[in-house]
């Protein structure tokens, strides 16, 4: 008799407005099962896990739990149905004991007190059953973000043991915690807990998960035993179509690329890492020069740029600036020795939206003359009039507020923040995210028009087309590890880096 699922979702639609993040998702979750899911940012992941523990209510389709349809109004009705969730960022107390973390809001009581003593051997209880070594009266905080997340866990089991959501639980863990988490995992999935895993790493994947759903652009693209397709394939499905999305661009045909007229690095990066961030790597950078980083979303591209940056500090190897051993501590001291930043959310690491065009224009400048030396209105005018003109920012109204522009035109603004300051090297994190199609090719133009002018450029992107168009060199990222770097010379394609990426090692 074919096993019943646990939880199943039929047709959920959820839309936002100008966009339908769910469109027709079909999802089912078996007992005693690890399943995956997985899709690029955008796909619909946390969206169709919002739906599930009822943060989002979902404007078509059913939920099915245990055979029965269900409507789940809010978190709470979610986890009384059977549905926990533990999250990346540990939702606890780190200033009480593991034990009350367990039963906090559900503590024993004895004549209308807390019974702390049996609250202490059920906790206790509980732990054993995992098979885990923890002292339940100690502060949560007393123990490692793997110990606390593995609290949560046995939390979210008492509370409800039918479906366990982990979503992306190993992102700041190292390979033993991770073990010990997988560990706990084979447990609850022996006693028939269901588990919907969410991470980026392809081999924790393989390891630990019975099947997977791949999901790409709000769309459900397919459900598969993991043991019957490989990370190549897996690769290419959650990509899918936008491999071929910027064919489009400039004719359909890659911009060619002359090599820099030097061969001597302005930026030399050896052996930089930063523990639980990105994994030790090399990389040089040569003036005019466009470096393209390309791997899956969590591969490490943004944590290998920020330590360049000095957003994250390292915690080991060295950088050179022109060949002299240089310490990047803060963004301040590397604006000051020629390297800008424009970040992957602009929104929220970029532009001030409550500031105007000019605004905006002008802050990255004002920052490294110090706020000591202030711009003059006048000068602001200007330097604002002539990037607006020079980028073709519209409206053309320096007054406007930058909230009110389209993603492009923001990200032209972003642009020109940091163009103002006249940088050695460009740091471009996903320029062309959420834009439309004449934008990424306005944006693609300047990028290879400011190489050809002697500018350094480090460009990462997640479509691999455009990494390919622009860059003499990729670097490829898996895992938080840079596994490869590919000299693009024409004949480089997007299945070779899509192999490089699944296989982790040069193709």
């Amino acid at each position: 008799m074919r096993q019943q699922p646990v939880l199943e979702v039929r047709g959920i639609r959820k839309e936002f407005p100008g966009v339908v993040a769910l469109d027709g998702v079909d999802f089912r979750l078996f007992p005693g099962e690890v399943h995956a899911l997985m899709g690029e940012n955008g796909a619909g992941k946390s969206t169709l896990i919002k739906v599930l523990t009822g943060v989002h209510p979902a404007d078509g389709g059913e939920v099915v739990l245990a055979g029965q349809r269900v409507r789940i109004a809010g978190p709470l009705q979610a986890q009384q149905a059977g549905i926990s969730t533990v999250y990346q960022e540990v939702n606890l107390c780190p200033n009480l004991s593991v034990a009350e973390n367990i039963f906090i809001g559900r503590e024993p009581r004895r004549l209308g007190l807390i019974d702390w003593a049996e609250m202490r051997r059920r906790a206790t209880e509980l732990v054993c059953t995992l098979e885990l070594d923890i002292d339940v009266s100690a502060p949560l905080d007393s123990y490692s973000i793997a110990v606390q997340q593995l609290v949560a866990i046995v939390r979210a089991v008492d509370v409800s043991a039918k479906v366990l959501i982990l979503d992306e639980p190993t992102s700041s863990l190292d390979r033993d915690e991770v073990r010990q988490l997988f560990t706990v995992m084979r447990r609850l999935r022996d006693q028939g807990v269901a588990i919907l895993f969410v991470s980026h790493f392809l081999d924790q994947i393989y390891e630990i998960c019975d099947r997977m759903t791949v999901l790409r652009n709000g769309r459900l693209e397919g459900e598969y035993l993991t043991s019957e397709l490989n990370q190549v394939e897996l690769v290419s499905r959650m990509i899918g179509s936008e491999l071929a999305g910027l064919d489009q661009l400039a004719g359909g045909k890659r911009r060619e690329r002359s090599a820099p007229a030097t061969d001597r690095a302005f930026l030399e990066a050896e052996g930089l890492a930063r523990q639980g961030s990105v994994e030790p790597y090399d990389l040089a950078i040569r003036s005019g020069e466009v470096v393209g980083l390309a791997g899956l979303l969590g591969s490490g591209r943004t944590e290998a740029a920020r330590l360049l940056f000095g957003a994250d500090h390292k915690d080991r190897g060295t950088v050179r600036i022109n060949g002299t051993e240089t310490d990047l501590r803060s963004p301040r001291d590397a604006i000051a020795h020629g390297i800008a930043f424009c970040s992957e959310n602009r929104k929220t690491e970029g532009l001030v939206g409550e500031l105007t065009v000019r605004e905006n224009i002008v802050l990255a400048l004002q920052a490294a003359r110090g706020w000591a030396r202030p711009l003059s209105r006048t000068a602001q005018d200007k330097l604002a009039l002539r990037w607006i003109g020079a980028l073709d920012i519209r409206p053309g109204n320096p007054e406007a507020l930058v909230r009110n522009l389209s993603g492009g035109n923001q990200q032209k603004v972003l642009l020109a923040r940091w163009l103002i300051t006249d940088p050695k090297l460009l740091i471009l994190d996903e320029p062309t995210r959420g834009i439309d199609v004449g934008a990424k090719a306005e944006i693609q133009k300047l990028v290879a028009d400011l190489a050809e002018k002697g500018m350094a450029v480090l460009f990462i992107s997640a479509e691999l087309e455009e990494v390919l168009r622009l860059s003499h060199r990729v670097g490829v990222l898996r895992d938080r590890r840079m596994v490869a770097q590919l000299r693009n010379d024409g004949e480089l394609t997007p299945e070779r880096v899509l192999a490089t990426i699944a296989s982790g090692a040069e193709q």
